[in-house]
């Protein structure tokens, strides 16, 4: 499966541009460790920078996970992302 920009938003005000780095948030039904592969998120190579973070909601395994990305590179059209922190897998026992 690949990138769907329908899936991907802004996290808060992100309408003013600055120094800081921007948050955004990605659903898809993909394992993190595909999100994570170089060149997963060329279609924002003109909007990500580096140091901006991606809270990405995936599944492995069919159980949902929720892991946060940091924008390591943006040269030539081509976007790498960190390996991503687990925030934590969605579940529930009762």
């Amino acid at each position: 499966m690949a990138f769907v920009r329908d899936d991907f938003g802004p996290i808060g005000g992100q309408a003013k541009a600055g120094n800081t780095p921007a948050m955004y948030v990605y659903t898809t039904t993909e394992a993190q460790t595909a999100v994570r592969a170089s060149g997963y998120f060329n279609d924002l190579s003109d909007t990500l920078s580096v140091g901006d973070m991606i809270i990405v909601h995936g599944a492995t395994g069919g159980t949902r996970t929720v892991t946060m990305h940091i924008v390591v590179s943006n040269a030539s059209g081509v976007v790498d992302v960190g390996d991503g922190t687990t925030i934590g897998a969605v579940a529930d026992s009762d």
